[in-house]
């Protein structure tokens, strides 16, 4: 869950015209933005939009935005078909816009059409532009960042697909992509759209285990990896990792290893230099046209168990969304310095750091090192040395800078920001774009974007109308950026996101509409606890903590209970100032929640932690803080996808402290 971000850091992040706004449940079809231009604006107080309205297409040109969002959802084909024309580079022009069933799960737009992801994303830009910086990498070490023009980043592509296509990768053949955030990694990912191999990247943290679940479930020939990653200041190993998991996936031809370090690692027969054998190809390579609803990539889950869920993009519908969302959704424009912090190892990392900006032909940041190295003034001293006019973050990292003092905030220049956003993968529901003079208000998701109708459902599946209510989020319509199925599974796909309520895609959220008609995601709809017969998301409890002053953060989970059936389990971080006042903060959020939602919601338990278990996406994994609770810690599961495995001896040990002082009462 993502928390509520504090008013002090909104002050401390006010700079004349800048403020930032967090939302306390953040999931993949929302956002979260605050702008920063108006001068006028104060962090408690709603901000407005001075956004220029779009300009799609020609067809669609001088049209408001409500006139474009009514269009969008009445006459999709019209709307998505002009956008289309013009915004892509077609090899062949597609003859029909869209052909998709909800209720089966089929998905398709821009039918008969073909074109070439990777053309759109560099070849069109350097036929205008060839010197425009396309990355800036910033590395772990703060002023070691480099810069890969257009032109560059072409060379280096074609270069690695040329070297794909030596080694026998063909069109339709997986190739997995498991490297650190680096030009190399994104080149490794157009290399792929290129000639039409589908890439599936594994972020650079998960364990041999879950590498190769994730290989043997697509079949990959091929693995990019680098000998090691550099973040934090720590090196790890990446190619002792892949040897692993290669040992159990006989699909794997070739090993190709990118030099991130100077330090030499082991190489056995299926692994090649990759930086010594591109150095030969050319750097001319003719792309593949690409059928519109051909695979693009694929993307597994995170989950720390079960099997392995490939999520399927192609290539023209998603292309498109995350191209419009970027530009649309973040008031991008040319000449702008686009900061996405997400890994590319996500979903957020292939729309907001590789596919979408580069589509537009922005300057977009690779962010290597965390929000607390070497310092945690990293984010905003970033800001100010590259010049970044929109920060995309995830709200984990602002909720981990809420522990720190003001002042690293406040001693940086960040009047170049225009636009501060948490985080998202294929943006859905978002302040932005909207009328001008349409106000934002702080941690609320707000509108829906071009073609999206959101509907909220009943425990009946009935479809509740009106303002001022929730349901579960669900929505109406198809959208170009639609996954369009699970790898090999199309019947989970199903399952999943169209049968829980017929004709409608679930998002697994609940949310409410206000009565001014915007949505607020209020948590996962299966984050329930039942407590003596009440429901109650564990997202509304963290919600109450979480406007404690002194609580930068928290995880409530349900622990078994012999009357009440469920009751929470709320595990807190606190600022280093409250520290020594434990006891008095635990009885003020005490009386948040019991104020906030009801006596009966107020945990049974609260156990103060210095951090709380979260993958280096900022996943915080709660099956491991659920076996805590339960003193059931003698099978954790796999933990090395997290950012530090000893904080869960951390963690056991508070609780064992926690048992011993219970006990003694």
């Amino acid at each position: 869950m993502a928390g509520r971000v504090s008013l002090s850091l909104l002050n401390s992040l006010v700079r004349g015209n800048v403020i930032f706004r967090s939302k306390k449940c953040l999931r993949k079809s929302v956002v979260l933005i605050s702008r920063c231009k108006a001068r006028s604006v104060s962090s408690s107080s709603s901000s407005s939009i001075s956004a220029a309205q779009p300009d799609l297409s020609s067809h669609l040109a001088g049209k408001t935005y409500a006139d474009l969002y009514d269009l969008s959802v009445r006459d999709p084909e019209t709307f998505w078909g002009s956008i289309a024309k013009e915004r892509l580079a077609w090899t062949k022009p597609f003859d029909q816009v869209t052909d998709c069933d909800l209720s089966s799960g089929k998905i398709n737009w821009f039918l008969g059409g073909q074109l070439n992801v990777s053309v759109n994303c560099l070849d069109v830009h350097v036929a205008k532009d060839p010197d425009r910086v396309a990355l800036i990498w910033e590395k772990d070490e703060p002023g070691t960042e480099e810069r890969i023009t257009y032109r560059e980043l072409l060379e280096m592509t074609c270069r690695l697909a040329n070297t794909l296509k030596s080694y026998g990768i063909q069109k339709g053949e997986r190739v997995a992509i498991y490297m650190p955030v680096s030009p190399m990694a994104v080149a490794a990912m157009l290399a792929c759209a290129r000639i039409g191999a589908i890439h599936t990247v594994v972020f650079a943290g998960f364990s041999s285990e879950a590498l190769a679940g994730r290989i043997q479930n697509a079949q990959c020939k091929i693995v990019i990896t680098s000998n090691q990653g550099v973040r934090g200041g720590r090196i790890f190993d990446l190619k002792s990792t892949v040897d692993k998991a290669v040992k159990s996936c006989p699909s794997v031809r070739h090993v190709f290893v990118a030099k991130r370090t100077n330090e030499s690692v082991p190489m056995g027969k299926l692994d090649i230099s990759l930086d010594e054998v591109m150095v030969g190809q050319s750097p001319v390579c003719a792309p593949e046209p690409m059928d519109s609803e051909e695979m693009l990539f694929m993307l597994y889950t995170s989950g720390s168990t079960g099997k392995p869920k490939g999520i399927v993009h192609t290539q023209a519908g998603y292309l498109l969304y995350a191209s419009l969302t970027h530009q649309y959704v973040f008031d991008y424009t040319p000449g702008d310095v686009f900061g996405c912090v997400a890994d590319i190892g996500w979903i957020t990392g292939h729309s907001y750091v590789v596919y979408g900006p580069l589509c537009n032909g922005a300057t977009s940041v690779l962010f290597e090192s965390t929000p607390v190295y070497p310092n945690p003034g990293r984010y905003w001293e970033t800001v100010q040395r590259l010049r970044i006019n929109q920060f995309y973050g995830a709200p984990t990292a602002i909720r981990l800078l809420l522990k720190y003092e003001e002042n690293w905030v406040k001693k940086y220049d960040r009047s170049s920001l225009k636009t501060l956003a948490s985080e998202t993968g294929g943006v859905c529901i978002a302040p932005l774009p909207a009328e001008p003079g349409a106000e934002i208000r702080p941690a609320m998701a707000m509108r829906p974007f071009f073609g999206i109708q959101p509907a909220l459902l009943g425990e009946k599946g009935q479809i509740i109308t009106g303002n001022d209510v929730s349901g579960a989020l669900c929505i109406s319509k198809p959208w170009p950026g639609m996954a369009r199925t699970i790898f090999g599974d199309h019947q989970r796909f199903v399952d999943a996101y169209f049968k829980p309520y017929q004709g409608q895609y679930f998002t697994g959220d609940g949310a409410y509409r206000t009565e001014d008609g915007y949505y607020q995601i209020t948590g996962r709809m299966d984050d329930v606890i039942n407590i003596s017969g009440h429901r109650l998301g564990t997202a509304e409890i963290e919600d109450a903590l979480d406007e404690h002053p002194d609580v930068p953060e928290t995880a409530v989970i349900g622990i078994p209970h012999e009357i009440k059936g469920e009751v929470p389990f709320a595990f807190v971080v606190l600022k280093e100032s409250a520290t020594e006042n434990q006891r008095a903060v635990v009885e003020e959020m005490r009386h948040l929640v019991a104020t906030k939602i009801a006596k009966y919601a107020v945990p049974d338990h609260f156990l103060v932690v210095k951090r709380l278990p979260k993958t280096r996406s900022g996943k915080i994994m709660r099956r491991i803080l659920r076996k805590v609770a339960m003193q059931d810690t003698s099978n954790l599961g796999d933990i090395s996808t997290l950012d530090d495995p000893s904080v869960v001896s951390e963690i056991i040990e508070a609780h064992k402290r926690y048992r011993s002082h219970a006990a003694k009462k």
